[in-house]
């Protein structure tokens, strides 16, 4: 796995959030939950690769305390796509790649995946991952699927079933699973933004999908492990009991 030259690894924070009000900036294990995200990040590239696009100076302030570079970006944006886009208007990097802030445990290798990818499919526009799902999977709105075909190029993105099968009169059992994690070479991320929404990103509320109406080739790995993202209460309570259960020499730098 070769990455020609080093990505910056933009960060798209935003403060609100309905299910969990500030996660972000939740410290219960004693470091913000923005600031966990940034150190995972960190391994990839090093903390220089990093990059906290806010939307408030909050998380800007927070993000500049813990030493890593923050920008301060618009209140407008619909997705981290389109808030990324604006600070890549500033960037040099050829590669950018996005990790949701609330991926606390998002592995640094999946990181470096995801930006080769751009290098091994040099027609692709953008990259993401995906991981074997399962028939709950299939069934779940809230976990996106994603076809790919045998040259790694994913075909479709969809919260319902995206295969059904005849003779079971029913969705097949297994699935691809997307994870949120995206590669972009950077004009290309520059021109995202300027695309209007499409239909099938209205309908399914899918970024990437604005990419593929607009006939960009989206490159598309399976990994075997997936990190567990922070949508609630529970879910970072999960985090912080499998934190304090880790061994020190596992610990974050």
């Amino acid at each position: 796995m070769i990455v020609v030259s080093p990505p910056v690894i933009c960060i798209p924070a935003r403060l609100a959030s309905t299910r969990l009000p500030q996660k972000l900036l939740l410290r219960e294990s004693g470091t913000p939950l923005l600031i966990h995200t940034c150190r995972r990040a960190a391994q990839a590239f090093g903390a220089e690769a990093v990059l906290v696009c806010a939307d408030t100076s909050e998380l800007v302030t927070v993000a500049q305390e813990y030493g890593f570079a923050a920008r301060l970006t618009g209140s407008h944006h619909q997705s981290g796509t389109d808030r990324i886009a604006e600070a890549a208007a500033v960037l040099s990097a050829p590669i950018i790649v996005n990790v949701q802030g609330d991926e606390p445990e998002i592995d640094p290798a999946a990181i470096r995946r995801v930006a080769a990818l751009l290098d091994e499919q040099p027609e692709a526009a953008m990259a993401t991952l995906a991981t074997p799902g399962n028939a709950a999977d299939q069934l779940n709105p809230n976990s996106v699927k994603v076809l790919v075909d045998h040259a790694g190029r994913a075909l479709m993105f969809s919260r319902a079933p995206l295969v059904w099968d005849r003779d079971a009169a029913g969705p097949v059992q297994h699935c691809l699973r997307h994870l949120g994690i995206y590669a972009y070479r950077r004009d290309i991320l520059l021109g995202y933004a300027a695309l209007p929404s499409s239909q099938l990103e209205q309908s399914e509320k899918l970024e990437q999908l604005r990419a593929l109406e607009a006939g960009h080739r989206i490159a598309c790995a399976v990994v075997s492990h997936a990190a567990a993202g922070i949508d609630s209460r529970a879910d970072y309570d999960a985090f912080l009991a499998r934190l304090r259960a880790s061994p020190p020499d596992q610990a974050e730098p």
